[in-house]
């Protein structure tokens, strides 16, 4: 009998509507609704600086007096390009764009904006473009989408780059829009239609991984002018944030939980070793070994939540056919491991967070500090393992492909398994799991 698993956040999308419903009486003036920061004060430019498309790790990596004359420089020219008149910011469409001096991670974004004919601009997400903002009825950008109306993602080549329809206002009209970005899923409403719902954004300067985890807010110029105001913030906290995540790749439907919070009734193995500790299942400092599901599991969906210690060990056991068994080769152990530790400089690639152990690297710079909970789902389909950390997808790897390159050099008889217990790999540190809920999947799902 499946037992349904409790919502992490109790009320959360009722919440969540509430606050939806507030975008289409947001308030005037540059004047933030309640739970909300204005990075506009309507008077000046206090709170921005210069920006440019170009890959903020590169601008990080410069000496730092390159990088104090680069943003100065940028700083000069906003007077010249930028001016406040109205309670409105005002591009003429040249010049650097305006950035916020701070980064964001999981937040929710307000911005009127007003074109003119055949003006073009945008809003960078984390130092990436961008939310597409343009004249629908310029027909000479119609080769380029515009007649699709603005929202969309525009430099995504692989998921959805343009709006579902079109919802711009006519041009000399004030337009409102309503950003949700939550790890790489964007959310955009535009006066009040809903135009691109949990869409991927992809990483504009480096394909191969997610976007960035966090970084600056950019009212782009493109050539015309561009007018902003009540330009809103709020930062959206972890545990929200988790369940949006969840709700974005599909929802709790199917899941049953695998802990009861209590005791560690229906798992096996390595029992002794460890504990439950407000809520939590937790390694004992010093012990180890592999505390293993009692069922078995084929293609599956776990989700889950983790906390590191500094220089925290563990893994995910994924199809391992028993606890008295090195994991990583008679199965394959998902890595869960405090990649910032000095202890941990020089590993292997596929010893990071998230990786197969020995068999294929994850992307790194996703998980939260040390002593947070993360928020991590693992989908194991046929060959195919995909890890999702905090709404990221750091590994999406195929088994048969990976084994046959064997990186470690080793032999992976793991690799191969259709079934399996799932389970934690304990190496001696005090690393906690919690909300541990799994989904088996049928053919095709």
């Amino acid at each position: 009998m499946k037992r349904s698993f409790p919502r992490p956040i109790p009320g959360m999308a009722a919440l969540f509507a509430v606050v939806l419903m507030t975008t289409a009486t947001a308030q005037e003036n540059n004047q933030p609704p309640e739970g909300f920061a204005s990075l506009f004060n309507g008077e000046n430019l206090d709170g921005w600086t210069g920006g440019t498309t170009r890959d903020p790790r590169q601008i990080a990596a410069m000496p730092a007096d390159e990088r104090e004359a680069h943003g100065a420089k940028l700083q000069e020219a906003i007077g010249e390009h930028w001016r406040v008149e109205g309670g409105a910011l005002i591009s003429d469409g040249q010049g650097p764009h305006l950035v916020t001096t701070r980064g964001y991670g999981n937040f929710e974004l307000w911005v009127d904006y007003m074109l003119k004919a055949n003006g073009d601009s945008g809003v960078y997400l984390r130092d990436t473009p961008q939310v597409q903002i343009w004249d629908p009825s310029n027909v000479q950008a119609h080769r380029h989408g515009s007649d699709k109306g603005s929202g969309g993602l525009w430099n995504n080549k692989t998921h959805a780059r343009f709006p579902t329809e079109v919802a711009d206002r006519p041009i000399g009209e004030w337009n409102r829009m309503y950003i949700q970005m939550v790890g790489q899923y964007v959310t955009v409403k535009l006066n009040g239609m809903t135009v691109v719902e949990n869409v991927v954004m992809e990483n504009f300067f480096e394909r191969s991984l997610p976007v960035f985890k966090a970084g600056t807010i950019h009212l782009q110029t493109h050539g015309s002018e561009t007018r902003f105001r009540n330009v809103f913030i709020r930062e959206i906290p972890d545990p929200e944030a988790d369940q949006l995540l969840a709700d974005a790749r599909g929802g709790e439907d199917g899941f049953e939980s695998l802990f009861n919070g209590e005791d560690l009734t229906g798992w096996i193995g390595a029992t002794e070793n460890y504990e439950v500790v407000n809520g939590a299942v937790r390694c004992k400092a010093g012990h180890g070994g592999n505390l293993l599901t009692k069922d078995m599991y084929g293609d599956f969906i776990v989700r889950l939540e983790f906390k590191l210690p500094p220089g925290g060990n563990n893994g995910l056991a994924i199809r391992t056919p028993g606890p008295d068994v090195d994991a990583a080769y008679a199965g394959i152990e998902l890595q869960v491991l405090d990649d910032t530790a000095e202890k941990f400089a020089e590993l292997a690639e596929y010893q990071y967070h998230g990786s197969a152990y020995g068999l294929a690297p994850a992307a790194r710079g996703y998980l939260r500090p040390v002593g947070q909970w993360n928020f991590q789902e693992v989908r194991v389909q046929g060959d195919q393992v995909q890890v999702v950390l905090n709404g990221f997808t750091i590994l999406d790897t195929n088994l048969t492909e990976a084994l046959n390159k064997r990186i470690d050099g080793r032999d992976h008889p793991g690799a191969s398994r259709t079934e399996g217990h799932f389970g934690f790999c304990g190496h001696n540190d005090p690393v906690e799991f919690r909300t541990i809920r799994i989904k088996s999947l049928g053919p095709g799902e």
